[in-house]
């Protein structure tokens, strides 16, 4: 039987008068790769935020692998591999010192074992402020990897990529997500296709949407274009 390895149960989160997300209710099961969709300002960054306990929840009840995001936060993020949208790295450094630092910073003795699938072997001696945006998300996934999570949350990964960059980091994402839970945000319709199980469509802070991905040419933006108005 499938482990429940992510929980949300009737979650909201205000900001001021601001509802952010509105009673939010989903489980992630170990293995699962779900495609977290919706417009800008859906209330998808916000849910991982929660779900990473970066934010403590207004109301409602969050568990990752049965514990408090917030209460065991640091237990947990050596669990979960997290990819922010904005994919925060140190310029300055070079490829190889970068990763070098995450893998001390989580204990692990060695991070080559990491990057062996990401395609970064050709750029570990050049400084991350050098690199092609499509190479810094790589490096991001390869920092993601690192410690061999359970769990993989993905903000965007794609955002911002030429077509082909997109399609090779869809790729590495799928090929490196097996036996993990993965949520991997995104407003980019043809990444629900390409890589994901199930689908979760988020409209103004509320799921409109959960289940099996429609199969099909443009069966998925046909629902999307249906559910969010």
């Amino acid at each position: 039987m499938l482990r429940a390895m992510i929980s949300l149960s009737s979650v909201t989160k205000r900001f001021g008068d601001k509802v952010a997300i509105n009673k939010v209710t989903f489980t992630a099961k170990e293995g699962e790769i779900i495609g977290f969709l919706g417009p800008n300002g859906a209330g998808k960054t916000t849910t991982m935020r929660l779900i990473l306990g970066y934010l403590a929840p207004t109301e409602g009840k969050i568990s990752i692998n049965k514990l408090n995001p917030i209460e065991e936060r640091i237990h947990l993020l050596k669990e979960i591999g997290y990819l922010p949208e904005n994919n925060p790295l140190y310029q300055e450094m070079k490829v190889s010192e970068y990763l070098q630092f995450i893998a001390q910073v989580q204990n692990v003795p060695n991070f080559s074992m990491y990057i062996q699938n990401v395609g970064i072997e050709d750029v570990l001696s050049t400084k991350i402020e050098e690199l092609s945006r499509g190479y810094k998300q790589r490096v991001g996934l390869a920092a993601a990897f690192i410690g061999d999570p359970e769990i993989l949350v993905l903000d965007e990964p794609t955002s911002g990529l030429d077509p082909l960059e997109q399609e090779k980091i869809r790729m590495l994402i799928k090929s490196m997500s097996k036996k993990k839970t993965v949520i991997f945000s995104t407003h980019i319709l043809s990444e629900v296709e390409a890589i994901t199980d199930r689908l979760i469509i988020i409209d103004k802070g509320r799921i409109v949407y959960d289940g099996k991905k429609l199969r099909g040419r443009g069966g998925v933006e046909k629902l999307f274009r249906k559910l969010v108005k």
